[in-house]
């Protein structure tokens, strides 16, 4: 089931179908965030991370099903002016893991994990190089975890003497190449996903002809890169953004519209089958929300600074 999280004036939750994205239950956030706008960081086992979109020092870990919760300690470095936030199942440990990418004027990116068993962050032993560029994932979409691994979109220079530019997926530990599409003006949009429990890679380009082509490309075989495969290509008249992907291959997306010139700027949800094209406007979703899949579960029962409500 998705799980969509809503902030107004205090973040709500809602589970919805699959399929249809119609509600089933909804719940506030038993906890606030200083901005007003939380983003899910990741789902894993029932277990939800959310962080405070203004202040990713302010980091939840949340079981509604259960209904407790903690608070993290803060990371060990200070606030960043860059931070990427994913959370992780190991199951090697049965242990839980946010892994904080973050970085500031003065210093390189710099990698810190917190552990729930240890209820404590560290540093990983080694920074980023520093002319690695990080593309701030759309919040929209929770940081992919496939086959084990958190994966983010990373750019690369090969080398000053010819100024080229490498496209590549960034894991903690190694890299991964992305599907080879032209980076240019045209292309507006790119973001990692989880599609159907294998990595997804998602393109957005346009041009006057054929007006905007979303590209939906797969890894089918986890690791290999030859395997990436481009499954669907969504054609719409105007440009949209991916807020989930469903277990059966549809996309939940919303546009901008603009009813008149003097009308603020309002949006549109659809729910688009990426193999028929159908869609399916006004979802039972009435919010621009981080969604992400969710299961009932009894994770999270004990520790130290739980609490329950």
């Amino acid at each position: 089931m998705p799980l969509n999280l809503r902030s107004t004036n205090r973040s709500i939750c809602t589970v919805a179908l699959d399929r249809t994205f119609d509600t089933i239950s909804e719940a506030r956030i038993p906890f606030d965030f200083s901005s007003n706008f939380a983003q899910i960081v990741g789902s894993c086992n029932g277990l939800l991370c959310i962080a405070d979109y203004g202040n990713v020092r302010d980091i939840y870990l949340w079981n509604p099903s259960i209904r407790k919760f903690k608070k993290l300690p803060h990371p060990c470095l200070s606030k960043p002016s860059f931070a990427l936030l994913g959370f992780a199942y190991h199951s090697q440990n049965n242990d839980y893991k946010v892994v904080r990418i973050s970085s500031s004027l003065l210093s390189l990116h710099e990698i810190e994990v917190y552990t729930l068993s240890l209820d404590s962050w560290g540093r990983v032993g080694f920074n980023l190089k520093p002319d690695l560029k990080f593309f701030d994932k759309d919040h929209f979409l929770p940081t992919p975890l496939v086959s084990g691994d958190l994966h983010w979109i990373a750019v690369m220079r090969e080398g000053e003497e010819n100024h080229k530019n490498k496209n590549m997926i960034m894991l903690i530990v190694r890299k991964l190449a992305l599907p080879h599409v032209s980076v240019d003006a045209n292309n507006l949009n790119r973001c990692l996903a989880s599609f159907k429990g294998k990595l997804a890679f998602i393109t957005s380009e346009h041009s006057e002809q054929l007006g905007f082509r979303h590209s939906i490309w797969v890894m089918r075989e986890y690791g290999v890169v030859e395997s990436w495969t481009k499954l669907f290509v969504v054609p719409f008249p105007q440009q949209i953004d991916c807020i989930a992907f469903t277990e059966y291959g549809s996309l939940l997306t919303f546009c901008f519209i603009h009813s008149s010139p003097l009308d603020m700027q309002k949006y549109e949800l659809l729910l688009i089958d990426a193999k028929t094209l159908q869609q399916r406007k006004d979802p039972d979703i009435q919010y621009l929300s981080s969604i992400a899949a969710f299961m009932e579960s009894l994770v999270l029962l004990d520790g130290a600074n739980m609490v329950s409500y």
